[in-house]
């Protein structure tokens, strides 16, 4: 697809950028038919080949208006239509592009532009996130009960570490900013079941968030001051011989997994950062490549509904790795519909755009639960807090029950 750049975009990385991937693209539609939001809303123009139309007229200089702004927003970036590409167009990213300029020609309404800054001023600061959090679940029980689905219930899984970690591999965990509030546990059962594994972990520094809220709010230039500083932090680990930084949230685990690629375009930090992206691994990667026969088989477990996040499966590209330990561990998998489809979740998507994730929660919990399993497992505490709004099921982190029941 031929591009005549606008003249604020021409000779820019940006610019450039935008320009070769829209080359790509040969419009053949394969995209719409994995995208979440065509098969609701049945608009073009909500589907990838009509959100590219878009972004070509912004980039070629046409009048953004608060139309495109509104076709952009309902965009969950799940990455299904990428998945599905037969020519390989790179569209989140073009989409981050569009994004980015559209946020800085059209103005929002004020309460879009206030829900959105309290995002970004909240939820990456666990400092912040975790009192308020405490505090909703103070009066959970007097709320009404819209509100008081938006609260999850106190945790009471078990947040003890192992006492003493031996291990001839070393590796760090990254804690993360909303999780630790949200679901300690799971951290926690990360670090005892790789202890059994013969893994010591060590829980890695983490001075601000991994960028990637503010990255998908187009607050561009603070998500990638945010990198700068993570990457700054984690190469002194690898400098000390850990092996690499493992995530249990695959939403963080996608972002940190660009960093190469996000500051490419900064001499300073794109050969720092493309090392820390490249040994970022999700927790599944570390599971695979070890001794899984220490763990034992699963006893008396819970049949279960396996939900493999968008940020696993189309950004990571490892749509069946968690199938596949549960598998080889003796869980009993309980079929499921429609896997490559988006549960609505998407980072902030089901707070900025409720009543689209409702819906699309909805089909995901119907199409998770065609077998009736007595568990849903996820591998990202924004999809299992989602998830878990919409359904009495159990909905948990694979590795709890890994923890739990492998004995």
């Amino acid at each position: 697809m031929h591009t005549q750049l606008a003249d604020f975009l021409k000779d820019t990385p940006q610019g450039n950028e935008a320009a070769a991937i829209l080359r790509t693209c040969v419009h053949c539609g394969f995209c719409t038919a994995t995208c979440p939001t065509y098969q609701l809303l049945g608009d073009e123009l909500d589907g990838p080949r009509g959100r590219i139309y878009l972004l070509k007229q912004l980039i070629e200089g046409a009048r953004v208006t608060r139309t495109t702004q509104l076709h952009l927003d309902r965009c969950l970036t799940c990455l299904s239509c990428q998945t599905t590409c037969p020519s390989g167009v790179r569209y989140g990213r073009l989409l981050d592009i569009g994004r980015e300029i559209t946020e800085q020609r059209v103005r929002r309404p004020l309460a879009q532009r206030a829900l959105r800054w309290w995002l970004r001023a909240v939820l990456p600061y666990e400092a912040r996130f975790g009192p308020l959090l405490k505090l909703g679940q103070l009066v959970r029980p007097v709320l009404p009960r819209a509100l008081k689905s938006l609260v999850p219930a106190p945790h009471r899984g078990d947040t003890t570490w192992p006492a003493v970690q031996n291990g001839a591999r070393r590796f760090a965990l990254l804690r993360g900013c909303a999780q630790p509030a949200l679901a300690p546990q799971i951290n926690a059962a990360s670090a005892r079941v790789l202890q059994r594994l013969g893994i010591r972990l060590l829980e890695a520094p983490q001075a601000v968030c991994c960028g990637a809220l503010n990255h998908h709010l187009s607050a561009t230039e603070q998500a990638l001051q945010q990198m700068r500083t993570n990457v700054d932090v984690w190469s002194n680990l690898l400098d000390d011989g850990v092996e690499a930084l493992i995530v249990t949230a695959s939403g963080c685990g996608a972002t940190i997994k660009q960093y190469g690629e996000l500051l490419a375009h900064d001499t300073q930090y794109s050969a720092k950062a493309e090392r820390v992206a490249r040994h970022t691994l999700d927790l599944a990667e570390v599971m695979s490549d070890s001794d899984l026969q220490r763990l034992g088989r699963a006893e008396a477990a819970p049949s279960i509904a396996c939900h493999v996040p968008c940020t696993l499966q189309h950004a990571q590209r490892l749509p069946t790795r968690i199938q596949e330990l549960l598998g080889v561990l003796g869980f009993n998998l309980t079929r499921t519909r429609d896997a490559h489809l988006c549960c609505g979740s998407a980072g902030t998507y089901s707070i900025l755009q409720s009543g689209i994730a409702e819906k699309l929660r909805s089909r995901k919990l119907e199409a998770l639960t065609v077998e009736r399993p007595q568990c849903i497992v996820t591998a990202n505490i924004g999809c299992l807090h989602h998830l878990q709004t919409g359904t009495q099921l159990p909905v948990r982190h694979w590795i709890e029950l890994v923890d739990a029941y492998c004995r």
